[in-house]
């Protein structure tokens, strides 16, 4: 009897170490996380360069609009090449449009309240 609570107690002491050890490891890799997308972010952000949208049009092909210094280029992008495509007027572009729909979609808690009305809606639609 001694020895089998002796060895369950030696297990709970482990899976106890164990879920410590992980808890810690998942702490460190979100502070991690976070601290590269923050250094990340000031990068990209604090050049002349930026790019402004990005539009998928093939598997491994996209259309981007790249702002360079006060100049903005229509360029294509591929698996193992960029192309110039032209260069485009500010006049044409519609940014405001395009900042807020970036923000709008950045907004994490919205599209959480999104997720949680439509799941509630197929609930109500099932019952």
């Amino acid at each position: 009897m001694v020895l089998l609570a002796s060895g369950s107690l030696e297990s709970v002491v482990q899976l106890i170490t164990s879920l410590l050890i992980f808890a810690f490891v998942l702490a460190v890799t979100f502070w991690t996380t976070k601290f590269v997308a923050k250094y990340q972010k000031n990068t990209m952000n604090s050049g002349n360069m930026e790019v402004v949208e990005v539009t998928r049009i093939a598997p491994n092909k996209y259309l981007q609009i790249v702002r360079v210094g006060g100049r903005y280029f229509l360029i294509s992008v591929g698996k193992d090449n960029v192309n110039f495509i032209a260069e485009l007027q500010s006049e044409d572009l519609h940014l405001k449009e395009m900042t807020e729909a970036k923000e709008q979609y950045m907004d994490f808690k919205s599209i959480l309240e999104k997720a949680k009305n439509s799941r509630k809606k197929q609930a109500d639609k099932n019952e």
